[in-house]
């Protein structure tokens, strides 16, 4: 680690005494100024925001055609979502700087998603399309102040897509691939999704209505390595609806109503290197808000209610007594947030919350059922978050935030993110932050359930750099270490309890942007992470490399080169050892062409081009070479 971190400190001096260099002839060029929202839950300025702010573009987005949310967060270095190269059936957990995936917030237009009836809360990304989706911004590190409970290690904000300006806009979309693992090298069509919405502005009213359906088949979620015989193939099917309906009540009040239907059927396998002709499930997903937004004089005011209703079911083949288990589960989640920026002075701003969410979790299985009258618990906090901007490049944002429980009672987080403007385009950034995740529903009420819980917490320090020249050259940089206790654990599998030992993580990110060449784009991402306890699917490092082109008229072009280190697995239930599993490496491709412009396109891709035969799992399928190709038609 030491001398990795001595080459890491001699890069990016030599980086930045390049660019301080370079900074000293007079930047004639006037750059627009990009905008981020996750870091303060209002429009501001990137260059005033103390944070590294990973963004994925409209742009980026639309050149992503075909692929799943998942896929395309896992193009980050930073980010690692274990199920990705797997079947469409496989779970998909999401994991930001070798934290658990219950440590990671996802937001939908900044709305915190979970599900209250599982174990950890997690959301579910199979319930989104990427055809719902116009952006997505990626802040990696303790986030509680502004976000509450599950904001640890990170926040993934899902920005969904607005209305055309135009009266009607149509989109039609449709593709056709293959789902196959490195032994199956035939060019069958298990892979086929379409979506089609309808959006536009007339005067004071918007309006927008998608629907996607996709079907995976041709792809065992359990890995049949050990099997003499081939395994069934597991088939998942999902359809994604999403309405938009907003109205300017007058030119600074604005009022939207939202909502979400979404259900998949899936097979699943018994477990690792086990098949199962048995085994299937059903998801739902029922997702109805209205938020406002409000500008004047000196600030703004926001105000969401929503309302998130998650169904679990599936049947389960038990071989103790030779007949099909049934599970159900649903969870229920409330929530409110109001939440105002007011300008204090003209470089003094804060933001002050207060948000209330509920959640139940209502479940019935052979193992000992959960009454949501019973399990069920309150959220009321009230946070605040000033932040300063002086005329020096300083910039300080100071926060906290006050957690009232129905369960534990009180919990106090809060955060210190200092940053600088050396030059225009220097900036160094450092913070000190807290974040705390409540016990779910589950590990305080069920037979294991603990109602003495406290929450899991971590604090995070984090210091680097970013510079950006003349918009041809991005490069950022961070340092992190976190420290967590009160891990909530079920030793013996009797109760759950909070652990007494702490853990800590710590690792660096970087990423580098070039765009020297005219039309020519070189994206370079690095993570490394050290983990204290090391037992899990996260790799040390995580090196990634796009090439993209716009070069040929009406075409892009791009590969995706990534490469995975070797990684440590705990066997609980097999031989109770470390399993060190192999690195490997990916290339991808994709393509697209305007065959009539603004109207039809033509996409294909290409995924895992030398048909890599690799582990993401023990036990479960990866995919081996695949193709898709589909059409994109726009009125």
């Amino acid at each position: 680690m030491k001398k990795s971190f001595i080459y890491y400190v001699v890069i990016c001096t030599i980086f930045t005494v390049n660019t301080v260099n370079a900074q000293q002839v007079k930047d004639t060029v006037e750059q627009l100024k990009e905008v981020v929202i996750t870091a303060t839950k209002f429009a501001t300025e990137k260059e005033k925001v103390g944070k590294i702010i990973y963004q994925i573009s409209p742009t980026q987005i639309e050149n992503s055609k075909g692929k799943s949310v998942a896929e395309v967060l896992s193009n980050f270095a930073g980010i690692e979502i274990n199920g990705v190269n797997s079947s469409a059936s496989k779970n998909k957990s999401v994991y930001i700087r070798g934290g658990r995936d219950r440590q990671v917030l996802v937001l939908i237009n900044g709305i915190p998603v979970s599900d209250p009836s599982g174990i950890t809360t997690t959301y579910d990304l199979r319930l989104l399309t990427l055809n719902q989706v116009e952006s997505i911004e990626i802040m990696n590190g303790a986030a509680s102040t502004l976000y509450g409970s599950g904001a640890a290690t990170g926040v993934i904000n899902i920005i969904l897509k607005k209305s055309s300006s135009k009266p009607i806009a149509l989109n039609y979309q449709t593709s056709a691939g293959t789902n196959n693992s490195s032994e199956d090298t035939k060019l069958n069509l298990h892979n086929f999704q379409q979506n089609v919405s309808i959006n536009g502005t007339l005067k004071k009213f918007n309006y927008l209505a998608t629907l996607n359906t996709s079907l995976n088949n041709g792809l065992s979620e359990a890995s049949s390595e050990n099997s003499a015989t081939s395994f069934e193939k597991d088939k998942f099917l999902t359809t994604n609806s999403y309405i938009n309906f907003g109205y300017a009540v007058a030119s600074n009040f604005k009022v939207n109503l939202f909502g979400n239907y979404d259900k998949d059927n899936y097979d699943y396998d018994a477990g690792a290197f086990t098949d199962s002709k048995i085994n299937n499930g059903f998801n739902k997903q029922i997702r109805v808000g209205i938020s406002s937004n409000f500008d004047y004089k000196k600030g703004i005011l926001k105000a969401i209610v929503s309302y998130n209703k998650i169904d679990r079911m599936f049947d389960s083949f038990n071989s103790w007594t030779s007949s099909t288990d049934h599970f159900e589960y649903t969870g229920k989640t409330y929530f409110i947030d109001v939440v105002n920026n007011y300008k204090i002075a003209k470089r003094l701003q804060v933001i002050t919350g207060l948000t209330y969410q509920e959640q139940k979790n209502n479940t019935n299985s052979p193992y000992g059922n959960i009454d949501e009258n019973l399990a069920n618990y309150t959220i009321f906090d009230i946070y605040t978050n000033m932040i300063y901007n002086s005329l020096s490049g300083v910039n300080v944002s100071i926060g906290t935030r006050l957690n009232n429980h129905s369960e534990y009672g009180n919990h106090w987080v809060y955060n210190f993110n200092p940053s600088y403007n050396i030059t225009k385009n220097i900036k160094l950034i450092s913070s000190y932050s807290t974040a705390f995740i409540a016990p779910s529903t589950y590990q305080l009420f069920s037979q294991y359930g603990n109602i003495n819980l406290k929450p899991e917490e971590n604090k995070t320090i984090e210091g680097g750099f970013e510079f950006e020249v003349l918009n041809k050259i991005d490069f950022s940089t961070v340092y992190f270490y976190r420290e967590d206790k009160n891990a909530i654990i079920l030793p013996d599998y009797i109760t759950y309890s909070n652990a007494v030992d702490k853990t800590n993580a710590k690792g660096i990110e970087a990423n580098l942007k070039l765009n020297v060449i005219k039309k020519i784009n070189f994206n370079l991402g690095y993570a490394y992470t050290l983990k204290s306890d090391d037992i899990d699917y996260i790799p040390k490092n995580k090196f990634m490399v796009t090439l993209e082109t716009s070069a040929l008229k009406n075409t892009y072009l791009s590969f995706h080169f990534k490469n995975i280190s070797k990684r440590t697995y705990f066997d609980q239930w097999g031989s109770g050892s470390n399993i060190n599993i192999a690195g490997y490496s990916l290339v991808d491709f994709y393509g697209s062409h305007k065959l009539i412009k603004d109207n039809l396109s033509l996409f294909i891709q290409v995924n895992n081009i030398f048909n890599k035969n690799y582990i993401e799992t023990i036990g479960y399928t990866t995919k081996g070479r695949n193709f898709k190709i589909g059409l994109d038609f726009k009125f």
